[in-house]
């Protein structure tokens, strides 16, 4: 019988939470804080990564929602929602298996800050690639596509898809030494 561990599941509520209320970030609102998804499914395959089964495709689930909820009742546009936003499956997968990784070879040592930044860059990177090659290729939004029209496009929005998720995944990180650190210290100490 499925039984999440309660703790996992608050951590996967917190996640799913976090996208659903930023979600709508991505539309460039002044008011709204940006997107958090791309993040959330890093992080969701950093903490998440042995409840796959369940947890990323409720958080694909999530994310699709909240995009139908925001173009059917709240009038964001549909622009974005063409044949290729079904990439966001593969792409998120990537940034869910960015943070599986990381914490496969997790150690709690400097070197950790390394394996953080090549593990979020190189896994935002690849899903850059796939959300904004499919958009721009497959997308029919764009009249006459060729290389260096999607060159220019990509980038032009590059440094943002990627500082965002930077973003938050930075003050993730902080929380989670904190975190640690405390726990830590509050173990009892062993006497000899």
């Amino acid at each position: 019988m499925f039984a999440p561990n309660p703790r996992r599941f608050a951590l996967f509520a917190l996640l799913a939470l976090s996208m659903a209320a930023t979600r709508f970030g991505h539309v460039g609102s002044v008011w709204l804080p940006p997107d958090a998804s791309w993040a959330v499914f890093f992080l969701g395959g950093f903490y998440l990564g042995r409840e796959w089964r369940w947890a990323l495709g409720a958080l694909l689930i999530d994310a699709v929602a909240v995009d139908c909820l925001a173009v059917r009742n709240y009038g964001v546009s549909n622009y974005c929602v063409t044949l290729a936003y079904w990439f966001i499956v593969p792409a998120y997968s990537v940034l869910w298996l960015g943070g599986a990784w990381l914490r496969r070879h997790y150690q709690q040592v400097p070197l950790d800050l390394a394996r953080l930044l090549a593990s979020l860059m190189g896994s935002v990177t690849v899903c850059y690639l796939l959300t904004n090659g499919s958009f721009y290729w497959l997308g029919g939004r764009i009249e006459h596509p060729d290389l260096l029209g999607w060159w220019s496009n990509f980038t032009r929005w590059y440094a943002r898809f990627l500082m965002v998720p930077c973003m938050y995944v930075g003050f993730a990180a902080l929380l989670h030494v904190a975190f640690t650190h405390r726990s830590h210290s509050a173990a009892p100490q062993h006497v000899r």
